[in-house]
């Protein structure tokens, strides 16, 4: 299988923040950027991003396992496509068989730096990169999958954390916490770990993600009594989704005016949701799901409070896109998400795995619009201070930039 290379013309719609990144590096100069997660669906969050380093003079190669959003994302961004089968857990043939593929790749391509994330793309690339001598090899963590896991399997998730750490020159985390969760765990030495302004992958578009008149609520039969509970992701218990079915029912008893929203889809990952908690979904009178979703700008519109009740995290550009769309957030306190509130003032972090706080903080801004409205003007503000596509993207390429003069 060779890569793809798919060169589409700029949008017209492009933001103003890549075009200004452009202007980082000569477009004269081409070092070669390789970039590398495990599954198609995980390219979605590198939306941007890619499209922005391409335009500040890098070649970027995007790798992951075969799919729609892969060759998807690739057209979009105009980088090349490079389609390699990981499986996300252990499988000792398989990632034996992906391995010698990944090494091959960084092999014919000889890049000047290699990024790789998620735990098995992570794993196989940094050691093949190492192995190879990529001269600048970063392990972009995206979150830490061996926060949900146990024993051996929570030893064994720590141990391929740290080699593939080993192996980069660099760890970049995407937020605060869970820089400060990797050293904890010491899953790399101080000096590695490095944190790009406030954190994100990509920032938020905030002429895309802003407040505005909804269509979509119309279209859902909401009628402008009902409450409406947004949630934007993949539907999977780690998401805290079983929490979240639960918390409905509780306000459902107080509040009957109550819709909820799910923008997303099953994921068929280890933290799947149970065949029951599905058919309550497709069943649910008060629930509506969208299904994927390409495009979740106008959907956020569409609600009135947001709610994330995720149990991990790298740092969740979802609940950033809400604020910017002066949505109040509810989220949790666990690694990555807590970053994304400002307790009080953009929204409420709650514990995780905690239906009764989720009904509670859900209601307690039901019956208070005033503060509703004042945690979304301050969360459009915030996003509009540190999240903008023009800063994160700016930062991110000049990172690169910086590696590359070492």
């Amino acid at each position: 299988m060779v890569a793809m290379r798919i060169d589409s013309p700029e949008s017209s719609s492009q933001s103003s923040a890549i075009r200004r990144v452009a202007q980082v590096c000569p477009a004269s100069l081409r070092p070669r950027l390789v970039i590398g997660v495990t599954s198609d669906q995980t390219c979605l969050v590198l939306r941007g991003r890619l499209r922005a380093l391409r335009l500040a003079g890098f070649d970027v190669t995007l790798i992951s396992s075969p799919g729609d959003s892969l060759f998807q994302i690739a057209a979009e961004e105009g980088v090349a496509a490079w389609p390699l089968p990981m499986r996300r857990g252990i499988a000792p043939f398989a990632d034996t068989v992906a391995f010698l593929q990944v090494f091959s790749i960084l092999l014919r391509l000889r890049p000047a730096i290699t990024d790789f994330s998620t735990p098995k793309a992570g794993l196989l690339g940094n050691v093949a990169a190492w192995l190879l001598r990529v001269p600048h090899r970063v392990y972009t963590l995206r979150g830490l999958k061996l926060e949900g896991a146990r024993g051996v399997k929570r030893r064994l998730l720590q141990y391929s954390e740290r080699v593939a750490a080993w192996c980069a020159d660099v760890v970049l985390c995407n937020s605060t916490s869970l820089r400060a969760m990797a050293r904890l765990l010491r899953l790399a030495p101080d000096r590695k770990l490095r944190l790009l302004g406030d954190g994100s992958s990509n920032g938020v578009d905030s002429e895309r993600f802003s407040p505005g008149p909804s269509h979509l609520r119309e279209q859902f039969g909401f009628g402008p009594e009902d409450f409406v509970i947004g949630f934007v992701g993949r539907l999977t218990s780690d998401k805290g989704i079983p929490e979240l079915l639960v918390a409905l029912e509780t306000i459902l008893q107080e509040e009957p005016c109550c819709q909820l929203l799910l923008v997303g889809w099953f994921d068929e990952a280890e933290d799947a949701l149970v065949a029951a908690q599905r058919r309550q979904i497709a069943a649910h009178p008060r629930i509506r799901c969208t299904g994927f979703v390409a495009d979740t700008a106008p959907y956020y519109r569409a609600m009135d409070v947001f709610v994330l009740p995720t149990h991990r995290e790298g740092f969740p550009n979802v609940a950033l896109e809400a604020s910017a769309c002066a949505l109040a957030v509810i989220t949790t306190e666990s690694t990555g998400a807590r970053d994304a509130v400002l307790p009080e003032v953009t929204g409420f972090l709650i514990p995780p795995e905690n239906p009764q706080a989720i009904s509670e903080a859900v209601l307690h801004l039901l019956r208070n619009p005033e503060k509703r409205k004042r945690f979304g003007a301050a969360g459009r503000a915030w996003i509009l201070e540190r999240y903008t596509q023009e800063r994160v993207l700016g930062l991110a390429a000049e990172f690169y930039r910086e590696l590359l003069e070492h």
